[in-house]
């Protein structure tokens, strides 16, 4: 299978062929300037990934892989904007580099461009095709809303929280691969597979984002750690705390939670302070590792290649086992 290196080379010079620099520049400059940031492009490589395993003429997923990438950065504008975040992979968000109008109508753009690469796909199977995208993409949507409500709460329980990452986070790995599945011709039931080793993977790679923004090196992270903490966000490790502390520990917990204009660095140390005294960190990754455990029991027991699997569990690992 060719490797993700050199999938990923394909990936961005397509995405730099893409011609999105044109009139008008007020639309079109931060599409292109998001684009540029980069990023690990997971969900495109599982993609043509996905699609190699039955075909090896694996570009033909090449219009479906970027339409999926253009579709999630499209998802990073609109969030960035919902969450005020200041900074995407150590650079100014769209909303902070120009402003959140520009950033609402070059979102948009970017979602309908994702529907003009998709229908450039060579596939048989089309309809099955765009329902897949189109089913991904309102999944994410219904996370993002989930996400908001929660933000309300002071009562979301884990299942909520793994529901709302299932959606919000792990449906669009998850149709990646099964969009590239389809286009490769899998069966039906290796498709519902690689579904659900994606969905595994997905969630697993959320959680270790929860870790990574409360414990993860800032220069490598990528954006500022703490941010979850600071916005008061109802992460793994936030519903992990509250459901195991005390009664002082949670008194200690909901000064923060509700104190207004706080000392960035007073509040992060002494939330995790909290996070630290519960093992809040060890509870999440072990949660991240029967995640990952589940993922492979399930590639293990697909009728694939070994190179396939050894190819799939490799690329696991650099998801749930990254720095950044």
């Amino acid at each position: 299978m060719q490797a993700f290196t050199d999938l990923l080379s394909e990936v961005d010079a397509e995405i730099a062929k893409l011609g999105i620099n044109k009139p008008p520049h007020g639309l079109y400059e931060p599409i292109e300037y998001v684009l540029s940031l980069g990023g690990k492009r997971i969900r495109p490589l599982l993609c043509l990934s996905a699609c190699q395993l039955y075909n090896d003429d694996y570009r033909r997923a090449m219009p479906a892989a970027l339409a999926i990438e253009m579709f999630h950065n499209f998802t990073l504008l609109h969030d960035d904007i919902m969450d005020n975040a200041p900074v995407r992979r150590n650079k100014p968000t769209v909303h902070v580099r120009w402003d959140a109008n520009t950033a609402i109508l070059s979102g948009d753009a970017m979602m309908i461009k994702a529907y003009q690469l998709l229908s450039q796909a060579d596939t048989g199977n089309f309809a099955m095709l765009l329902d897949t995208f189109s089913r991904t993409a309102i999944e994410v949507c219904e996370g993002q809303q989930y996400d908001i409500e929660y933000s309300r709460r002071d009562d979301v329980t884990l299942d909520e929280y793994m529901e709302m990452i299932r959606l919000k986070t792990s449906a669009l790995i998850s149709g990646a691969m099964r969009m590239g599945a389809i286009i490769g011709g899998a069966p039906s039931a290796d498709i519902e597979s690689l579904s659900e080793f994606a969905e595994n993977i997905g969630l697993a790679f959320q959680l270790q984002d929860d870790l990574l923004d409360t414990y993860g090196d800032e220069a490598t992270f990528g954006k500022a750690i703490g941010g979850d903490i600071m916005e008061n966000k109802k992460t793994c490790l936030l519903i992990s705390a509250m459901q195991n502390a005390n009664a002082q520990q949670k008194k200690e917990l909901n000064y923060w939670i509700s104190v207004q204009n706080p000392a960035r660095d007073a509040k992060i140390a002494a939330v995790r302070s909290v996070y630290d005294a519960l093992s809040v960190r060890e509870l999440t990754q072990s949660r991240i590792d029967e995640l990952f455990d589940k993922a492979i029991s399930v590639l293990n027991r697909m009728d694939i290649s070994i190179e396939g699997k050894i190819f799939f569990g490799n690329f696991a690992k650099t998801l749930v086992k990254r720095s950044r």
